[in-house]
């Protein structure tokens, strides 16, 4: 093509035949994406994807080789386990051998990597398959990729120390993005009080404001019974929009709802400084003036608010909006890259359908020792040991300090309702092994997939995966799930029972 080399063909052999292609074999494809997953072979040929599988490749390959120098050992833990029903669903796999029994594939591979610490390999390292049988995303799939890795003797400090090197390696040589350390670092409360999330995008401002102390006496009922019940009032500021038309306004709204908001209040302030506010006829002036102080508005601005007796509701929906209203605005920069991890995650959180609290980790993370005293008075204020790395509201992966005293590792089952005779029977094999002397130990593990989702600007973690699921977690090519021969199932016990219509 260049014209520096010259070739003149003296026969030709066909090597194979090939039909025409149900799709057009280029960059940035129209097709739907039904088809070309449909022949995901012919996808794959297509020169964007073809980037993002030899990326993949890349990064795998730069991990490895950090990890390894950093004194990690690979090792390989098993696909068929036992399963541990706390958290999402197992995939569950019949046993022929054992008839009406039942493996599960790993979630993650959390016990044996903590088991391996037990074992006296101090440093693990593991690029693995974890399945979860859950509803699916655009950053989600039922089996994807972690880099998982576990730790003795070390402390938050250290784990985030060599993850910040690692990431800065990866993403230098993969995609010549240079990353600023340390990265920062944010507190779970400040996050969710600041960004309405602990997944938090840093890449623009919006950030939420408190008025609950400005209108918790006002005249408006939806403001003051949200303080009064013992929830909040918070706001965004939407700087530049306040001449949103009343259409777009009712769609926000629509769009609040859908995370359990009754609906969205706001106030625009006029070029010309006066407001045109939803509920301005229940506020006096001043009380409205202290507001738009509070949110810090100016001429052109429009704000929303959120008010419930319960804050999370509140963090929710405002979290969802500012990230709804920075996508419309388009000020998100896909190359920008701003790194977060968040720390002192709550312990625990409270389930109404259970009527008990759970870990919101894993029930073998650790609480802050200065908090430990109050698994017996106060539980839900427990701080744990618990850190996530988040990139531009994503979260690339969370881990934590690991529980290795037996005295509050019962505590904790005692304090979510397991009892002793449970923990045996879910986690009998890890308790055992930690009676024969556990070290100090701490892990974390990335979400493969997203991580490159991230790195190649893709909008779903299918076009960073050779072979990806679609939404009701079926492969369109190989057509699976599908039924197998009723010898099969009589081999393992099984009769499938007809589904209502």
């Amino acid at each position: 093509m260049t014209g520096d080399i010259e070739i003149t063909a003296k026969s030709l052999r066909i090597l194979s035949e090939a039909e025409t292609p149900p799709f057009p074999i280029e960059a940035n494809s129209k097709t739907k994406e039904e088809i070309r997953l449909k022949h995901r072979y012919l996808d794959l040929r297509r020169p964007d994807l073809q980037k993002n599988i030899m990326l993949r490749s890349k990064v795998t390959s730069s991990i490895r080789q950090f990890l390894t120098e950093e004194g990690f050992l690979e090792i390989e833990t098993p696909i068929l386990c036992k399963s541990t029903p706390e958290g999402a669903r197992d995939y569950l796999v019949p046993s022929r051998i054992h008839p009406g029994n039942f493996y599960a594939l790993p979630q993650s591979p959390q016990i044996y990597k903590q088991l391996l610490m037990c074992s006296g390999y101090d440093r693990y390292f593991q690029i693995a398959k974890c399945f979860r049988d859950e509803d699916l995303r655009a950053d989600r799939q039922p089996e994807f990729t972690q880099v998982d890795m576990e730790l003795s003797f070390v402390d938050i400090d250290d784990v985030i120390d060599v993850n910040e090197r690692l990431l800065a390696k990866v993403f230098r040589e993969a995609i010549g993005v240079e990353i600023p350390l340390p990265i920062q670092r944010m507190t779970w409360k400040e996050a969710m009080e600041r960004f309405g999330s602990d997944k938090p995008d840093l890449r623009f401002g919006m950030e939420l404001k408190e008025i609950t102390d400005i209108v918790k006496d006002s005249e408006f009922a939806v403001f003051r019974n949200a303080v009064s019940e013992g929830g909040s009032v918070r706001g965004i500021n939407a700087d530049g929009m306040g001449a949103m038309p009343r259409k777009k306004i009712d769609a926000l709204v629509d769009f609040v709802k859908g995370y359990g908001a009754k609906g969205l209040a706001y106030l625009a302030i006029n070029e010309d400084g006066n407001y045109k506010c939803s509920f301005a006829k229940f506020m006096k002036p001043e009380e409205l003036d202290r507001i738009v102080e509070r949110m810090e508005g100016k001429p052109g601005d429009m704000l929303f608010f959120a008010a419930d007796s319960k804050s999370k509701l509140v963090f929710d929906v405002l979290g969802a909006l500012r990230c709804h209203l920075a996508e419309e605005k388009g000020i998100l920069d896909a190359a920008e890259y701003r790194f977060v991890w968040i720390t002192e995650f709550p312990l625990l959180e409270w389930n109404d359908e259970e009527n008990r609290y759970t870990a919101m980790h894993h029930p073998f993370t650790m609480p802050m020792e200065e908090d430990i005293s109050l698994l017996d008075t106060d539980p839900g204020a427990v701080r744990a040991k618990a850190y996530d790395i988040v990139l531009n509201g994503t979260e690339l992966g969370g881990g934590s300090v690991r529980i290795h005293q037996n005295d509050i590792q019962k505590k904790m089952f005692e304090v979510i309702g397991i009892s002793e005779e449970d923990a045996e029977d879910k986690f009998g094999f890890l308790l055992n092994a930690f009676k024969y002397g556990v070290p100090p130990h701490a892990g974390l593990a990335y979400g493969l997939d997203r991580l490159l989702m991230l790195m190649c600007r893709a909008e779903s973690i299918r076009d960073v995966m050779a072979f990806p699921k679609v939404k009701d977690a079926s492969c369109l090519m190989s057509e699976a799930p599908n039924v197998v021969d009723k010898k099969q199932l009589e081999e393992l016990g099984i009769e499938i029972s007809k589904q209502p219509e």
